[in-house]
């Protein structure tokens, strides 16, 4: 396969390096259009192909010209490359497996089609897989995935409770789980329950009361916790409702409890050794799931809520740890501004481990947990400069802007910024500050320079679930 490969002076080195790599496979033509790549235009193109015979262009994925005209006329097809000079490696290795865009840089491209197949795999594999419970048409234990169950805690305290419940099943939860303190009562339960009666996704009552349990049972599908202070009052009403229960130990072991459950007549028992958080026995704790019934509850979310460090990838551990103990459904939670986004954390988390069989680590799956940092760093070319100045700090003094200050905030998903009593709302800080511009809301460069960095700084506070201060650091 002949293909060209235009590029600027700037990366010729490390695009030749990639073609060399691959030269047993493709006979790979690299041209050097100047200094930089995305600069190449139509006309430079159409130039280059003339009189040539090849069977592809690849062309900087940073391109932003059209290459329509130069097919139509040469026949050859144009696809966009990686971003990244250094990504074309990668670009090339696939390139007898799939076909890239004419439009969409590879590197991104190849990540979409990499994360669709993982989805259809897991799909595929949750079609086919065995199940010991089948919960409100959700499967649970055997080669299924591991079940996300994700807690509202005070649910009766909630104004917010449908919404949030939506939230968690849109984010990835598989079971939502109400949970109730002392202060609720049989009417509080009875009316979260019913708020929520028509909603397609197995329910669960969080609560050891008898008296909660009893309310929850006309469509609660799930009870937290059963064990020998409430089985013998409540046991036989969840057996009768056909509710499934997670059993934990208390007094009495978790055996003799499960037993207690079964003899009560409920059917789908799920047993919950109790996972302790890290400083009380979690190592410890992990062996006590050995010889228990399957299949188990594993309380991820009461580690992740008492542990000072960052979600996605306590979350990706912890997962990992239920998935070796063989538990079928992980708890979590989103108790407090640290733990916010754990829901799809541990979704994403249970999905790579549905990836995992037959491989040895949850790695190159298609999918991940990399939020802030980077599976490897881009190598680019040094910068090419002859002169340089060092730049002063900026004078303390502010000079206004003349059309008046704008406020800048984020609201949800959204950046949003108010000139003079008028909001503008956009999820991309550069569509925010184009809309300030042409509306003429800006007449100096140092405040459409402000206003770059400050809405840039909103558009991270949402990607990464933070709060925004403005003017403050991030």
């Amino acid at each position: 396969m002949r293909i060209l490969l235009p590029t600027g002076s700037i990366t010729a080195s490390m695009v030749r390096e990639a073609a060399d790599r691959f030269a047993d496979r493709y006979d790979a033509d690299v041209v050097t259009t100047g200094e930089i790549a995305s600069f190449l235009s139509p006309g430079q193109l159409a130039r280059l192909l003339a009189g040539r015979d090849y069977d592809m262009v690849i062309v900087s994925g940073m391109c932003t010209a059209s290459f329509e005209e130069v097919e139509e006329r040469t026949g050859i097809p144009v696809y966009r490359g990686p971003r990244h000079a250094a990504d074309l490696g990668f670009v090339l290795s696939a390139l007898d497996a799939i076909e890239l865009s004419r439009t969409v840089p590879a590197d991104d491209f190849l990540a979409a089609q990499r994360r669709e197949e993982a989805y259809r795999k897991i799909q595929r594999r949750e079609e086919e897989a065995s199940y010991d419970y089948l919960i409100r048409g959700v499967r649970i234990g055997g080669t299924a995935r591991i079940k996300v169950l994700a807690e509202i805690m005070d649910a009766h305290r909630r104004e917010d409770l449908r919404e949030e419940a939506e939230r968690f099943l849109a984010d990835g939860a598989d079971i939502v789980d109400l949970g109730f303190g002392f202060d609720a009562t049989p009417r509080d339960v009875r009316r979260c329950f019913s708020e929520l009666a028509d909603l397609d996704a197995p329910l669960a009552a969080d609560t050891q009361d008898p008296a909660l349990i009893e309310a929850a049972l006309g469509r609660a599908d799930l009870v937290l916790s059963l064990h020998e202070g409430n089985i013998p009052i409540i046991g036989k009403a969840v057996a009768d409702a056909g509710a499934a229960a997670v059993v934990v130990p208390r007094e009495k072991g978790l055996l003799e409890n499960i037993r207690a459950a079964e003899e009560a007549g409920i059917c789908c028992v799920i047993a919950d050794p109790l996972l302790q958080p890290v400083g009380s026995g979690l190592v410890r704790s992990l062996a006590e799931f050995r010889d228990i019934p399957r299949p188990l509850f594993f309380g991820g979310g009461n580690v992740a809520e008492l542990l000072d460090a960052d979600s996605p990838g306590a979350n990706a551990l912890l997962c990992g740890m239920a998935y070796e103990v063989d538990a079928a459904v992980v708890f979590t939670s989103e108790h407090s501004d640290k733990t916010q986004g754990s829901v799809a954390e541990m979704r994403r988390a249970t999905e790579m481990m549905a990836l995992m069989a037959g491989r040895p680590y949850p790695k190159d799956l298609g999918l991940d947990l990399l939020v802030i940092k980077e599976k490897r760093r881009r190598r680019e070319p040094p910068l090419d400069y002859g002169e340089e100045m060092q730049a002063p700090p900026a004078p303390d003094e502010i000079v206004y802007d003349p059309l008046g200050c704008i406020r800048i905030g984020i609201e949800g998903d959204q950046i949003v910024a108010v000139h003079n009593g008028k909001a503008v709302r956009g999820k991309a800080w550069e569509d925010v500050v184009h809309t300030l511009l042409e509306n003429g809301c800006v007449s100096r460069l140092d405040h459409a320079a402000y206003l770059g960095k400050e809405l840039f700084k909103a558009e991270l506070a949402v990607r990464f679930n933070r709060s925004f201060e403005q003017d403050g650091p991030f």
